[in-house]
């Protein structure tokens, strides 16, 4: 049994020597690509750049970059450009909206249910409410109509959002879920969208990482977890005002002749895709962008089924289809089985090779295979997420190098990530994959301020920071 130990040690000490050497190669052949940008603090690569900005704060997306940043590429590097902006990753819509700001027609291609409710919805309180539809949200942000409304309208549940609210946020949830039925439907529109961004407020969970975090006073604390307050429960007339008067203030703004949605006609050139980007990329003419701007998720297991559950349950979504929805997610959780990507398109294969080719990403495969079948892996799922993320961002990445023009840009923001002691570079690998499959690598811009790998990793291999970037690539 020694004897096998001290095998697998050795075996898996020269695969590590193996990625620490490739990904040092890598490094010189991008090392004039890299630069730290001072200018891209935390703050603005994050949904934290959108605090207090109107309209774009209503909803705290947590993956979301900020309207700044897409402000900055698309003022800095694209200019005067020719053709569409398009975001295969929209969540909430920041590019579409940011661009649109800027007089640039967008589309943007969203799979979560939650990021397509919340872009329809701002679409509609930005075009289409009249100054009676204004008076009818005055009306309930002061007189509360649903605590005298009799008929309450349950809503859904799924294994792990049951129990999530105190019993009279509940009643509360369930009248003004009744009462909101009586309005027309870009009334309803605007409050069902209210109600989905106070959830997290006034239930007993906190949005972490890869799952939501349970409060104590729920009651659903497990054996041997450490016990936590998540602090104040907003009561639900408290919350639901707020976040009313706080849209509504935003939408009196685009009604001033002084707007604070500068180029309120140029959303009517914003489009929403609602699906997978693996699903809609194939449909879209080619050469047709002038830019991609997005973020896709990372490859750091957080699974958004989990941490948006409150908001897909109140969204009717059953448990069936949420277990769906996560298989169509990008392979980004341990829980996404293998896509058959040429069943999805067949002209893929080219796309897909590239990504198997890479020689950095094969000796990482090597290596966390080997550690699954030695036993040491905390997650059996993590190769095969890896493998899934780089072919399908492979995929990814053909498809916007097919409907960009020529010369046109792609920004990406992006994480590298780490397993089982390993660094994974995502920046240099997907840069690599770019290269060659039709960009430019102009420049790979480094977040100042490394983060750490997760606590986890901490504890078993110690810290590593991780580098946070922005790609620049542009078509050749």
């Amino acid at each position: 049994m020694t004897s096998e130990k001290n095998e697998i040690r050795s075996k898996t000490a020269e695969l590590r020597d193996e990625i620490v050497a490739l990904d040092a190669e890598l490094a010189e052949d991008f090392r004039a690509q890299f630069s730290v940008a001072p200018f891209l603090s935390r703050k603005i690569v994050s949904f934290q750049g959108n605090k207090g900005k109107p309209a774009y704060s209503w909803y705290k997306y947590k993956e979301a970059f900020s309207a700044g940043l897409v402000e900055y590429f698309l003022g800095n590097y694209v200019g005067q450009m020719s053709g569409k902006v398009l975001d295969p990753f929209a969540g909430i819509g920041t590019t579409l909206f940011a661009a649109s700001s800027q007089g640039i027609p967008a589309d943007g291609i969203e799979l979560l249910p939650v990021g397509q409710e919340i872009i329809r919805a701002r679409l509609l309180s930005e075009r289409e409410l009249t100054s009676n539809d204004i008076a009818t949200l005055e009306r309930w942000i002061e007189f509360l109509p649903w605590k005298k409304f009799a008929e309450r309208v349950p809503f859904s549940t799924i294994r792990i959002t049951e129990n999530a609210y105190p019993p009279d946020t509940i009643e509360s949830i369930e009248r003004y879920r009744g009462a909101l039925q009586q309005e027309n439907e870009k009334i309803q529109t605007v409050l069902r969208l209210a109600l989905l961004c106070i959830l997290e407020n006034v239930s007993y969970t906190r949005k972490d990482g890869q799952y939501l975090r349970w409060d104590d006073r729920s009651g659903r604390r497990r054996a041997g977890t450490k016990a936590f307050d998540k602090g104040e429960i907003l009561a639900f007339d408290t919350a639901i005002t707020a976040k009313l008067r706080e849209i509504l203030s935003d939408i009196r703004d685009v009604q001033m002749p002084v707007t604070l949605f500068p180029a309120k006609q140029a959303l009517e050139d914003i489009r929403l895709f609602e699906g997978s980007c693996l699903e809609v990329l194939p449909t879209l003419e080619t050469s047709t962008y002038g830019a991609v701007m997005t973020s896709p998720p990372y490859c750091n297991r957080y699974d958004y089924t989990r941490t948006y559950a409150l908001e897909l349950a109140m969204l009717e979504l059953t448990h069936a289809e949420v277990s769906h929805l996560r298989q169509e997610m990008l392979s980004c959780t341990v829980e996404n089985r293998e896509k058959d990507l040429l069943k999805i398109c067949p002209q893929w294969m080219p796309f897909i090779q590239v990504a198997n080719q890479q020689k950095l990403l094969a000796a990482i495969n090597t290596y966390l295979q080997h550690e699954k079948d030695s036993g040491t892996l905390n997650n059996n799922g993590i190769p095969r997420m890896v493998r899934g993320y780089f072919s399908e961002m492979a995929c990814v990445i053909g498809e916007c190098a097919r409907v960009l023009k020529p010369n046109a840009y792609l920004f990406m923001v992006n994480d590298n990530v780490r397993y089982a002691g390993v660094s994974i570079s995502v920046d240099m690998i997907l840069s690599d994959i770019a290269q060659s499959l039709g960009f430019e690598i102009e420049k790979i811009l480094v977040v100042p301020g490394k983060k750490g790998n997760s606590s986890q990793q901490m504890g078993t291999y110690g810290r590593v920071p991780l580098r946070k970037c922005v790609y620049v690539w542009r078509k050749r």
